[in-house]
């Protein structure tokens, strides 16, 4: 299992309740819906590391 960092995140009220919608119209938690679209933000901005064949990792 991966360590994970957690913070505190301050947000207004309504961009809250809009992935909260979000997040439940996708069977996820609020935070895990977080998870998902800070992570594909970073994929789109082509800021994640990825993993070759051999296991190694690239920019």
């Amino acid at each position: 299992m991966s360590k994970k960092k957690s913070f505190v995140l301050r947000i207004d009220p309504e961009t809250f309740k809009l992935i909260e919608k979000w997040a439940d119209d996708e069977f996820r938690s609020v935070n895990g819906q977080l998870e998902w679209m800070i992570h594909k933000s970073l994929k789109d901005a082509k800021r994640l590391k990825t993993k070759n064949k051999d296991n190694s990792e690239e920019k």
